[in-house]
């Protein structure tokens, strides 16, 4: 097989054309790198080659464009690279961001659990969410465990910014207790802190 045409694209990719057809578009770095011009003879493992190594590239700009963001979890970094390249430029990339201190799964996970506690977060909603992530299990336990959440504390704080205006009648206070136990509180909390807001006790 001969390159017969390099031709520049846009978003940093070169359309390559061997033995006078459009074969694919690469990353245009790699094939400078590796001296890619018309005339040049490749054979298969050749091209096999140089896709391997665009992708990887692209899988790194990517991940850092990502990164740059915002924060990622390893798992949600990684799941966003394989909707566009391989699996293995997909774990080598996010290996590199590892590598480099940019991807740090503890690290995420403390910063996401605060931020979803500033929004009083249930204790239960934080571990079931740094989960979805794809925070271990156990990691997730120990951060929600270490943010010493009072459910009482984040309810009223719900109340206070969400609800107050509902607690007039009987069908506001049932949606505020459907919302309080959506968000994950326990009833026996709620009515706890609902007492100190209504006058009439209710089941």
């Amino acid at each position: 097989m001969i390159v017969t045409a390099v031709e520049p694209r846009r978003k940093s990719l070169s359309a390559l054309y061997i033995d006078g057809e459009f074969a694919m578009k690469l990353d245009t770095q790699t094939l400078l790198e590796n001296r890619i011009s018309p005339g040049v003879e490749l054979d298969d493992e050749d091209l096999h080659r140089l896709v391997e190594l665009s992708d990887l590239r692209r899988a790194k700009e990517k991940a850092l464009w990502l990164i740059s963001y915002r924060d990622h979890s390893s798992k949600e970094l990684y799941d966003k690279l394989r909707r566009d390249y391989s699996q293995d430029a997909a774990e080598k990339a996010l290996e590199r961001m590892q590598e480099l201190g940019l991807i740090n799964d503890e690290a995420f996970a403390s910063r996401y659990a605060t931020e979803l506690h500033s929004k009083h977060q249930s204790p239960s909603t934080i571990r079931y969410k740094l989960i979805q992530k794809g925070i271990d299990k156990e990691v997730a336990e120990e951060i929600v465990e270490g943010l010493d959440i009072d459910p009482t504390e984040e309810i009223s704080a719900l109340i206070e910014k969400k609800y107050a205006r509902s607690l007039t009648d009987e069908k506001g206070i049932k949606r505020t207790v459907a919302a309080l136990q959506r968000a994950g509180y326990r009833f026996s909390d709620i009515k706890s802190v609902l007492s100190d807001y209504i006058q009439d006790d209710y089941d």
